[in-house]
């Protein structure tokens, strides 16, 4: 557009200052692992802004006080001539150099939905981009339709002043995660295989998206050290560089990537998995038997995996047999003070969700890829009328850990360092999942996506610290 932003370089100040904000809220939080009130006395909603209001609109109730506005839809014509596609899914926010709110957004598509895809029907527009701007063409008949958009947020106007795509060619971009060198680390939730005939390339792959002010295509090389499989979310610690990796599995593993570069991640590294110290193969799901409850602490080492860009979907099984933790669908991940959150979305006695959070060890974040930290499973209320299906979560700037619910009627929760869960919104207009919270640098606006509506949703209101 005519007013667009010139070029500028993001800092990795930016990412730091951002983390500093979110550490600030999390003082004390360690404290309370072994002393959650939930571990004391039970699960029990807590009343931190009040109840949920009826939506006058029909689509999202909120507390008192909050107000949503719908900021981007489907099939919009973005600013470089494709429109936005479907499926709106993990996002996360950066600072630009005016100080408005840049934005990178998933989105989970599969490559048969060409009527919500970026190309338009029949994808007339995917001879706009040339072989090297799209990972996977299909040979020209079944281009794979999933990928990023980029927008830029005004948050004294409450406007979006431009959007465009900026990866493109990729399958099921569910989650993924921000990174100090201000890019996005976008995942493919599948594990598509060229062998089948349809695709040209094999899919399970990490890409990364840099966070540009100008209109851009990410080049789309998979970064195949990180390990080829079902992936979901990634969390960077920005002292060591490790960057850790949820797996949307039922018997799913969690990684940690030891990159040879930290900020060049195509140079390679290693891939590992999270096991419990003396618990070979130890089972986190509590399906069957409760095997750990919440504070409870544990000690983690890291397995070195090998194969791990196989042409069989068996990583997290040969990762299991050599002693490594299983989890129940690992999913949402986000980084916050030297610590580590992530949801496992079908865990849990009742298979409602759980929460944990890792904390590296000092040696960890030092760079000691032989060193690990503390796994604890911080929430896990086995009450649907409480938690159900966690998926993407964020850490808001005061400290509490923001998650999206994925059902058909599904919630924002908040859940405080103490451990008391809350009710922050309801999806009321559309049978759909909620995607993609992110809180701006400012910490004054949230971003949701309701996921197959295609709808994404800036909400203000009275957060407090």
């Amino acid at each position: 557009m005519e007013d667009q932003q010139q070029p500028g370089n993001l800092e990795r100040r930016t990412f730091i200052k951002n983390l500093l904000v979110v550490s600030t809220g999390f003082m004390g939080l360690r404290y309370f692992s072994t002393t959650s009130l939930f571990a004391q006395n039970g699960p029990e909603l807590y009343n931190r802004y009040g109840p949920l209001l009826e939506d006058p609109k029909g689509i999202l109730n909120l507390p008192k006080g909050f107000s949503y506005k719908i900021v981007s839809r489907m099939g919009q014509v973005m600013d470089d001539g494709f429109f936005s596609p479907g499926k709106n899914d993990a996002m996360a926010t950066f600072e630009s150099k005016d100080g408005k709110v840049l934005v990178v957004r998933n989105h989970e598509m599969s490559s048969d939905d060409t009527e919500n895809g970026p190309f338009g029907k029949g994808n007339q527009l995917l001879d706009k981009l040339s072989k090297s701007q799209i990972y996977d063409r299909g040979y020209n008949q079944n281009p794979s339709l999933g990928g990023t958009t980029t927008f830029l947020f005004n948050e004294d106007t409450q406007e979006m002043e431009y959007q465009y795509l900026s990866l493109a060619g990729t399958i099921r971009n569910c989650a993924g995660g921000p990174t100090p060198w201000n890019s996005w680390l976008s995942c493919e939730e599948t594990f598509d295989s060229k062998l089948e005939g349809v695709n040209e390339r094999n899919h399970g792959y990490v890409f990364e998206v840099p966070v540009s002010e100008t209109a851009s295509l990410a080049d789309p090389v998979p970064i195949k050290s990180m390990g080829r499989f079902n992936h979901e979310a990634v969390a960077v610690d920005p002292e060591s560089g490790f960057i850790y990796l949820t797996e949307d599995r039922d018997d799913s593993l969690i990684y940690r990537f030891i990159p040879l570069e930290p900020g060049n991640l195509q140079a390679g590294g290693k891939l590992q998995a999270l096991s419990i110290k003396e618990k070979a193969s130890f089972d986190t799901r509590n399906w069957d038997t409760q095997t750990i409850k919440v504070g409870d602490s544990l000690t983690v080492e890291w397995i070195d995996l090998e194969d791990i860009d196989p042409e069989e979907d068996n990583l997290r099984l040969r990762g299991f047999s050599q002693g490594a933790a299983r989890f129940a669908r690992g999913e949402g991940m986000w980084y916050g003070n030297d610590e580590v959150y992530f949801a496992c979305t079908s865990g849990g006695k009742s298979k409602q969700g759980q929460v944990f959070r890792y904390i590296p060890g000092k040696g960890e974040r030092s760079g000691n890829e032989n060193s690990g930290g503390v796994l604890e499973l911080f929430a896990e209320p086995n009450d649907k009328d409480i938690l159900r299906s966690c998926d993407n979560l964020t850490v808001a700037p005061w400290g509490d850990v923001v998650l999206c619910e994925d059902n058909h009627r599904p919630r924002i929760i908040g859940i405080t360092p103490k451990g008391e869960i809350y009710h922050l919104g309801l999806n009321i207009g559309y049978k759909s999942e909620l995607a993609g919270a992110c809180f701006s640098p400012s910490g004054k606006t949230l971003f949701v996506n309701i996921q197959h509506e295609g709808l994404t949703l800036a909400i203000t209101g009275p957060w407090e610290a």
